[in-house]
């Protein structure tokens, strides 16, 4: 090769090592930030292609991507001076590069470690304000609001956003929960007992209402047989009265013929009496007596 031909190689060598130097390509995953004599020079440039000055700017790449901080359980004091276990998750990424590197130093660790402290704040702060059952039950998703915004308005300088705070997990204190448990047991117990102590009762006087109203109808049905049966025999008294008073003698008839059935119904009976007694008096009569029309 001739030197003419390696000169021309060689300028196309440099022309292509000075040409690379001063492109960069930022994707949509990253932040970058253009340095030139360890100065910022240029940052948060959009995804693509883009230049700068050869051996002169140098760039920096930091992960934009969502980013999970997992925090390790936690001790928060509720409003009645309760302990609380919470575990809790933060989601956060960078969003102006140049605060992310001069106010952290561009490191993630150091990033970790402020919003750990943000966070442990903020959630300080707002379950001191509250119970544990507005913690448990209703409160949940205010706080992880409130701790967001909270944090979110003082780490906004250092160039990252949370995007959410979970809570995965708000437990009482163990030696807590255990006296808490007892005291749960306790009133169940206390309110089964109380609950059983009104069943009870309420069946007794069920028993006694009805027992009541049993006599009751009873009675009633008792008094109305009786005036029934008055009113039976009253009627049938009557009938009698009426047919003694309208032929007295056929009626004295009646009656021994009735007792002569009665007497005699069975061979087993005796009867020592003279023959000439009243009892007698119509069965010893060829013929019965004439009967007078009544007047």
């Amino acid at each position: 090769m001739s030197g003419k031909n390696m000169m021309w190689v060689i300028l196309a060598v440099i022309v292509v090592t000075v040409g690379s130097s001063a492109m960069y390509y930022v994707d949509e995953r990253e932040k970058a930030i253009v340095f030139q004599f360890g100065e910022i020079v240029r940052s948060n440039d959009k995804p693509g292609l883009h230049f700068k000055a050869p051996l002169i700017n140098n760039v920096k790449y930091f992960d934009a991507r969502v980013q999970t901080m997992d925090s390790d359980p936690e001790l928060y004091l509720t409003r009645e001076k309760k302990n609380l276990v919470v575990d809790s998750f933060v989601k956060w990424r960078i969003t102006d590069a140049a605060n992310y590197y001069t106010r952290l130093g561009g490191l993630a660790s150091n990033a970790r470690n402020r919003l750990a402290q943000r966070v442990n704040d903020a959630l300080r702060s707002e379950f001191g304000n509250r119970s544990v059952q507005q913690v448990i039950s209703g409160d949940r998703v205010e706080i992880m609001d409130v701790v967001r915004e909270l944090t979110n308005e003082e780490t906004a300088s250092l160039g990252i956003e949370v995007l959410d705070v979970r809570l995965k997990r708000v437990d009482l204190d163990p030696d807590i929960s255990e006296r808490v448990y007892q005291r749960m047991e306790a009133e169940r117990s206390r309110v089964a007992k109380d609950l059983r102590a009104r069943g009870a009762e309420a069946a007794e006087r069920i028993r006694a209402d009805a027992d009541r109203e049993r006599a009751i109808i009873l009675a009633e049905a008792e008094q109305k047989a009786q005036e029934i049966k008055g009113q039976g025999d009253a009627e049938a008294t009557a009938v009698y009265a009426d047919a003694f008073n309208r032929d007295r003698e056929f009626y004295r008839m009646y009656r021994s013929l009735n007792a002569y059935r009665n007497t005699f119904a069975t061979p087993d009976n005796l009867l020592v009496i003279e023959p000439d007694s009243e009892f007698f008096r119509y069965f010893n009569q060829a013929s019965p007596p004439s009967v007078e029309p009544a007047n």
